[in-house]
């Protein structure tokens, strides 16, 4: 007789989940179709981060301004301001306006706009084209480039476009970021397609199943049915009820998974890096640092992109070369509030060592100057003007011209040997 007695009650285990493998990642890159920019709006650091920056920029007044010799005068009844800030006469106002061409200048060749003007050169409005409707005509000359804009094959000169372009090197149309950061773009969405294709296999939660006793076969099959049912939704029941001393035993992810979890972590980090938002922008902080850094880093760059389109294609030749020609401008005083002491405290060094007169200031301000042109000579004590040349100490009162006598000398008190001789007591 065997020696050994067999123990009935000895534990049994059975797997009820299967990790990934080569053939989950081929089927993930079968199943990975669609068009490149259909692939990065569904990445949510893409997507997150371009809605961050647009929020920004259509949240913006955007101003039109007349620069009279440093001094910067609001235009606020031009039809223009309000086309760009509320209602470009179109189906879009100004708000879904910017998104659509903010959208469209990342994952695109860039955002265009028809602009409609009388026969009198008034501009009426504004129309946002998707840029998959856009074709460039363009010469092969590499010195005097030139070219057309063809919308569903009609032809219309380039002045007749809004263009924001990102990184052009023509003019006419601009490099995606999708088509710059390819390769990045894919291995973020293959590792988004494998999660969902895992998912639907019955997820990437392992373990096994612990028996105190020993199971026969088809409690074993019955019980790893009924877990991959359930892990694959195809079971109405959202649990498997345990009995005879049976429990789950979660096991830590394999090789495979943590790779995939440490792929993603990078790789969304480097696409944040792209739009320059940082990762505690994607994830709601709305500190003043992260709010500052979003604003400089990401949307203010943005905005001198659409300044200088503005510039060139929503101004009149006779407005850009004027003496006191036109200009645009995004109003990012309220964007920067949060700057605002560092930006005093730089006005007031400036003031004070005579770098900057206190209109130079108010201009950077946009503000209406006070028309002094003091220069201070000392501390809170001399001010000097230079037009006149006169010298002015507040202390005193005492007005003098730069090598002349004094205009107006204090009286100084008589000392007491002059009262004495005065005939004083």
């Amino acid at each position: 007789m065997w020696p050994f007695k067999r123990k009935e009650n000895r534990a049994e285990t059975a797997a009820v989940a299967v990790a990934p493998t080569m053939a989950d990642l081929i089927l993930a890159i079968m199943q990975s179709g669609g068009s490149t920019r259909d692939k990065a709006m569904q990445i949510p650091t893409i997507s997150g981060s371009i809605d961050l920056i647009a929020n920004i920029v259509a949240a913006t007044p955007l101003g039109l301004y007349r620069d009279e010799g440093g001094k910067a005068v609001a235009i606020t009844d031009d039809p223009r301001v309000f086309l760009l800030n509320d209602d470009t006469g179109d189906t879009l106002n100004a708000n879904e306006f910017w998104r659509a061409m903010i959208r469209d200048y990342y994952l695109g060749k860039g955002g265009y706009a028809y602009i409609d003007r009388s026969d009198f050169g008034e501009f009426r409005s504004v129309h946002y084209i998707d840029e998959s409707n856009i074709s460039i005509l363009k010469n092969t000359d590499p010195i005097f480039k030139d070219f057309n804009i063809a919308v569903n094959g009609v032809s219309y000169y380039p002045h007749n476009f809004l263009k924001i372009l990102r990184n052009t090197k023509d003019g006419a149309e601009g490099i995606p970021i999708t088509q710059e950061n390819s390769q990045l773009i894919e291995s973020m969405y293959l590792t988004l397609v494998l999660e969902s294709h895992m998912a639907a296999r019955g997820g990437n939660k392992r373990g096994f199943l612990q028996a105190e006793k020993r199971l026969e076969q088809g409690q074993i099959n019955d019980l790893r049915t009924k877990f991959q049912s359930m892990y694959s939704n195809a079971d109405k029941e959202p649990f498997v009820v345990l009995n005879q001393g049976l429990s789950f035993k979660e096991i830590s992810d394999t090789a495979v998974e943590m790779q995939l979890n440490e792929n993603k972590k990078t790789n969304a980090v480097e696409l944040a890096k792209l739009f320059h938002v940082s990762p505690e922008a994607l994830s709601g902080k709305s500190g003043a640092d992260v709010v500052e850094g979003l604003a400089k880093m990401a949307a203010i760059p943005l905005m001198t992109v659409i300044q200088c389109a503005l510039n060139r294609d929503m101004l009149r030749e006779s407005e850009k070369h004027a003496e006191h020609p036109l200009y645009w401008a995004f109003d990012t005083k309220e964007l920067l509030k949060g700057d605002m002491k560092t930006r005093f405290d730089a006005y007031k060094v400036a003031l004070e060592s005579n770098f900057m007169q206190i209109d130079e200031v108010r201009y950077q301000e946009d503000l209406a100057p006070l028309g002094l042109s003091w220069i201070r000579l000392g501390l809170q004590d001399v001010l000097y003007d230079p037009k006149t040349k006169r010298i002015y100490t507040p202390n005193t009162g005492q007005v003098s011209v730069m090598g002349e006598q004094t205009l107006n000398p204090p009286q100084k008190p008589p000392t007491e040997t002059a009262h004495k001789a005065e005939g004083g007591d």
